[in-house]
């Protein structure tokens, strides 16, 4: 029963701060293109602000985007953030919740896989090695759920959840408190069968078939399919080699090119942005300033040689995003870092969609980073 009321209390109180507009935060325009976007009609699909109390969001019939704040006051008392939204959709799951988690430490979220076991719900958890010896994945195991490490020197990077094989939860944010809300992070809710299959047949293949990395081999049900006229691709690194799908997108950019990255060192994907720049589209972008620093071939240097406004961004936190902005109508999306780790090495995934309405929320989250960015 107290669980109950917490949890009606937590979704009122983000029904209270969805009637908030999207926009509340103060954020600097965007880079001026050099000619008016002209954008390609779609089918609407019907999103309406829905921000839960610790950040942004929209809601829509077939797809939820929610955004971190660091900024927001409650940030900085751990909650009412994204882990709430997770876990209370996790604590609806009927039959089968899947998780592919690069690190978990989030209680919320934790709490919410036992007690889904504990109903009869079968967890099945899949993980990078390094962080499985952590506290909440101990206690997950205690709780007899299987948590799968993937015992290799490359990186299981996934951040996604499959509830019931027809939710698919995905995005950049991994299941920590510093990720839910001090880190800049973006998740999606998928409601869709199709989706679901394409997420469940990765998760398995890791899970069932103990294959990571280059070991698997491209099988993703629907690679490319519409919901609500809304063409939507999925792509899983290594196995179906995404940076050969991004380079046309990029290359074929007509208006401009924003992208938010934690860490961008792929030279083909930095040289197409270049070129485009140089023929005159707009080019803007906020990479993490930390990562600017340690990595080594950052296009960071490349960019500003180019002479292309983008910045190290402004957060105590981690500039976590891996989102590209391809027209104001074009969203990359996932865990992929633009980088030959995240193509060749590390279990990884990315979606893309062609919409513009969830392009406009994209464009505001880049808005307000940007912003926050170091000039």
């Amino acid at each position: 029963m107290q669980k109950n009321l917490l949890h009606s209390f937590w979704i009122g109180m983000c029904i209270l701060a969805s009637c908030s507009p999207l926009t509340e935060t103060p954020v600097s325009p965007l880079p001026q293109s050099p000619a008016p976007v002209t954008l390609t009609p779609f089918q609407p699909s019907g999103l309406v602000p829905a921000n839960p109390p610790a950040g942004y969001g929209a809601h829509g019939p077939w797809l939820d985007l929610y955004f971190t704040d660091p900024t927001n006051p409650l940030s900085a008392q751990e909650t009412g953030g994204l882990d709430g939204l997770l876990a209370a959709s996790i604590d609806n799951a009927r039959l089968s919740v899947d998780v592919a988690i690069y690190n978990l430490t989030n209680t919320l979220i934790r709490d919410a896989l036992i007690h889904a076991h504990q109903r009869g719900v079968q967890v099945r958890v899949v993980m990078e090695s390094d962080n499985r010896d952590k506290d909440a994945p101990q206690r997950l195991m205690e709780a007899g759920i299987t948590v799968l490490g993937d015992r290799r020197e490359g990186l299981m990077h996934n951040k996604f959840v499959v509830i019931d094989r027809s939710e698919v939860w995905l995005g950049s944010m991994n299941f920590t408190n510093n990720g839910a809300y001090k880190d800049n992070n973006n998740m999606l809710l998928f409601r869709s069968v199709k989706m679901a299959e394409n997420y469940t047949r990765e998760f398995e293949e890791m899970f069932v078939n103990d294959k990571f990395g280059p070991d698997i081999v491209a099988a993703t049900p629907n690679p490319s399919f519409t919901l609500d006229e809304t063409l939507i691709e999925t792509y899983f690194a290594p196995d179906d080699a995404p940076a050969f799908s991004l380079l046309p997108l990029l290359q074929n950019a007509q208006q401009s090119i924003y992208f938010l990255a934690y860490s961008f060192t792929s030279d083909p994907l930095g040289e197409a942005i270049r070129s485009r720049a140089a023929e005159g589209v707009a080019v803007a972008g906020v990479m993490d300033a930390e990562q600017i620093q340690s990595n080594i071939g950052t296009e960071y240097d490349l960019f500003k040689q180019a002479g292309l406004d983008v910045r190290p961004d402004g957060n105590a936190g981690l500039m976590h995003h891996k989102v590209i902005i391809i027209d104001e109508e074009i969203v990359i999306t996932g865990s992929y870092n633009f980088t030959n780790s995240a193509e060749t090495r590390n279990d990884e995934n990315l979606v893309i969609l062609y919409n513009q309405q969830v392009a406009e929320y994209f464009l505001q989250e880049f808005q307000r980073v940007f912003g926050q960015a170091q000039p």
